[in-house]
């Protein structure tokens, strides 16, 4: 009897306690302020380590149902504002009052080139560096070429005077080890690379998210170096405006621009578009008199779209498209046809570029797939060529034959899967690439004709294994099948290979602290044996042009990266600091190299070899500081070595004992760096001071009698400012007044080669001298 009496109180103990411990939760009541008190809506707040989320109203209250009695974090984010994490305790019937301080430095934005999803920067476990409209107009950037510099590991150079080739390095490396993505799609292509930084507007750029070193590696092959992901403008409300840039080069030449935005979005946010366009005129410039550009003439005509559609709260249709056309020309007598001069170097470039990407979401918004497709197809025609100085019959006959038709097309296509645990985050995707490229130069009997089929697969697990430490453990295999015909004069080489290259990376982000973050990892790389960007430019030296030919049985080039970082970041009172020290080590395996070899019916040849190995390897630092919204301060270094392992022969002479090897890299400093002020002294002027440092580099310097010097060039320091004044006519409609200096120590080139047997591509340091810049801005901005 007693035994069952006790059994029944068991039971109504079980019947008591158990509902009181599963349905033990409450509603928390809220609100979100700024820290002038002002309310904050449209923020996030959520209960971590849960499903339970609610946005803040118009005035900045919420109601947070399901949070469970006992101790409690809530985790409140919003747009411009820093994370808040706050623990609610055991029971409370207070109204909590969250404080949101500024974001002053953006550390909280969401990114999605770490992980091919969006999250925080700070959450991120690779370091992203974002470059945002803001700099964009700080340092007066009309072309995505003039503001890539300004984020530490990276350096964008001019390598041509004739045709302004430019490319951009991340940590030393070249520009073809440097993958350049358009919203996440790898459509930028090796003819794109060769002259695209200069296409792209900043007026159609939302921001530029840069992955230096390997941890982009799960965006496929050429991302030895990193990735730089440009984000085009999304429509997020109503907006718009129209701008005008105007600057004169060393006093000389007229650089006009004038390029719009302007977006739209419904009222029930189901639909938005926006539209950008720029069109820009330069005139061509002289540094030394001798009658050869240094500087090219340039037009550029750039128009494009984005817009998206929801069909329902789980699903969106983004859609975007962008046409270019641009024309530069460089060399000398620019007016009249380009096979009556001694030098000239033309391109008409035409670029068409689209996307579509249908994102699905569960109803309970843990799984997400996406299917996307983009490509571009552009059109090149060039002139190559000139006389060289020289008057003869057959010179003329040859300039004559100078001319050349490019087609290139790219694209990619797949599917991407991501599921969301509590925690945890599972990612998986297959990508089908294709890229076809034809370059003939009939006058030199030149032709590319390549052909690049992929197909990569992916897969990544972001596991946090407690509350300190997140690991992301990810590989990517892709098959790659390249089928190439390449003909310079009588050589002519072939390269059909398919291979399969296995990319496993590993990284890891522990909070040793709130303020103290070490982020560490592992990725291996590789790039397939083709032709790359620099490869589609040709350059002139002594009256002369170069062209690189593919070699003989080329081996994958493959690259193991380690890298390792602290970031700390800490309020002093209202003012928000950042410090990140970031360690690099690449190692270089079958590096591809051009080495200068011979001549040829006056055709000089470089030849695509493999190299013995090389390493590169040193530390980023980059400190950020910002008082109030009103004053921030950027500067960032990098320190760092890029060595072969042994002496590569970069110039094959007739006598041996006359050839030119190096253990440096080319065209590297061990040293660069830049700085970015912005001071909003009142809240209608905005003074802006940004510079550019560039270390001593060694330097390939070809003379007319076709022998190689190699120059130990000078430091630089570059320094801008930019003054802005803004009136606020009506409440949607402002006009600001902006001018400013570039370069106003004229820290420039001095020992350019002149007249028609010149080394074109002998050009170092900044790519602008002196110029003064005035112009206007309207519409509705922030």
């Amino acid at each position: 009897m007693t035994k069952r009496y006790n059994y029944k109180l068991f039971l109504l103990a079980l019947l008591y306690i158990f509902p009181i411990a599963l349905f033990s939760q409450t509603s928390l009541n809220g609100k979100v302020t700024g820290p002038d008190g002002n309310p904050i809506g449209q923020a996030t707040v959520l209960v971590d380590g849960s499903g339970s989320a609610t946005s803040t109203n118009e005035h900045g209250e919420f109601m947070l149902s399901g949070v469970s009695n006992g101790k409690t974090t809530i985790i409140t984010r919003a747009v411009g504002y820093q994370t808040n994490r706050k623990t609610v305790p055991s029971s409370t019937n207070d109204v909590l009052h969250i404080i949101l301080q500024e974001d002053n430095l953006n550390l909280n934005e969401v990114v999605v080139s770490a992980t091919r999803y969006g999250l925080d920067r700070r959450d991120a476990p690779v370091v992203v560096n974002v470059l945002s409209p803001k700099l964009f107009n700080a340092t007066q950037s009309v072309a995505m070429s003039e503001t890539l510099n300004y984020q530490p590991g990276v350096r964008v150079e001019n390598n041509c005077q004739n045709c302004g080739f430019s490319q951009v390095r991340l940590n030393g490396m070249e520009g073809a080890y440097s993958q350049i993505l358009i919203n996440s799609r790898s459509v930028f292509s090796a003819l794109n690379s060769v002259y695209g930084l200069d296409q792209i507007p900043t007026s159609m750029i939302d921001r530029i998210e840069v992955v230096r070193s390997g941890g982009s590696a799960l965006f496929g092959a050429n991302a030895i170096a990193g990735t730089i992901n440009i984000i085009t403008k999304d429509p997020i409300e109503n907006d718009w405006q129209v701008k005008s840039t105007n600057s004169l080069i060393d006093g000389s030449a007229w650089d006009n621009t004038i390029d719009f935005n302007t977006s739209t979005v419904t009222d029930d946010l189901r639909v938005g578009v926006t539209f950008y366009g720029m069109h820009r005129n330069r005139e061509a410039w002289d540094a030394n008199g001798d009658g050869f550009s240094e500087m090219t003439k340039l037009r550029n005509t750039t128009f494009g779209t984005k817009a998206f559609f929801k069909p329902s709260e789980y699903d969106k249709i983004t859609v975007d498209l962008s046409v270019l056309n641009e024309f530069r020309r460089g060399g000398d007598r620019l007016e009249i046809a380009p096979h009556f001069t001694d030098i000239t170097e033309q391109l008409q470039t035409n670029s068409f570029i689209g996307g579509a990407t249908y994102d699905h979401y569960s109803q309970n918004w843990k799984h997400k797939i996406s299917i996307y497709a983009s490509a571009q197809k552009s059109t090149r025609d060039s002139y190559y060529g000139g006389l060289g100085g020289s008057r003869t019959r057959q010179d003329s006959i040859t300039a004559a034959n100078a001319y050349g038709v490019t087609n290139d097309f790219a694209m990619v296509a797949g599917g991407q899967y991501t599921y969301t645990f509590a925690k945890d985050v599972l990612t998986a995707g297959v990508e089908l690439t294709t890229n076809k490229t034809t370059d003939d130069i009939p006058g030199y009997d030149r032709n590319i004709d390549q052909k690049t089929q992929g197909i990569g697969s992916y897969a990544q697990y972001e596991w946090k294994v407690a509350e300190p430490l997140k690991l992301l453990v990810g590989a990517r295999y892709d098959y790659t099948k390249v089928d190439g015909k390449y003909s310079l004069l009588q050589h002519h080489r072939t390269s059909d290979e398919s291979f399969g290259t296995f990319s496993p990376r590993f990284t890891l982000l522990y909070d040793i602290h709130p303020e103290l973050q070490f982020r560490g990892g592992y990725a291996r790389g590789f790039r397939a044996p083709q032709a790359f960007n620099e490869d589609m430019h040709v350059t002139s030296v002594a009256g002369e042009q170069v062209f690189v030919l593919m070699g003989q049985d080329l081996k994958t080039e493959t690259s193991d990266a380690y890298t390792g970082s602290f970031n700390y970041t800490r309020n002093f009172g209202n003012t928000q600091t950042s410090l990140l020290v970031e360690g690099f080590y690449t190692a270089l395996h079958n590096q591809f190299m051009n080495v200068r070899t011979a001549e040829e019916d006056a055709i000089i040849l470089e030849e695509m070899r493999n190299g013995t190995g090389a390493t590169v390897y040193g530390s980023n630092i980059e400190l950020s500081i910002a008082p109030s919204s009103a004053v921030t301060f950027q500067a960032g270094g990098t320190i760092q070595r890029s060595k072969y392992n042994e002496e590569q022969i970069i110039f094959e002479a007739e006598n041996p004992a006359d050839d030119v090897a190096t253990v440096r890299f080319l065209r590297t400093p061990n040293t660069y760096g830049y700085l970015n002020t912005n001071i909003k002294a009142t809240k209608q002027f905005a003074v802006d001071v940004t510079g550019v440092y560039t270390g001593s580099m060694i330097a390939p310097h070809y003379q007319a009698d076709q022998t190689l010097l190699l120059k130990t060039t000078r430091d630089f320091m570059e320094m801008n400012l930019r003054l802005g004044y803004t009136l606020p006519i009506r409440k949607e409609f402002s006009v600001e007044l902006f001018g400013g200096i570039q370069n106003i120590f004229n820290a420039f080139q001095k020992d350019f080669d002149s007249g028609p047997l010149r080394d074109s591509d002998y050009v170092y340091g900044p790519a602008k001298p002196r110029t003064f810049t005035f112009g206007i801005r309207i519409g509705h901005f922030h």
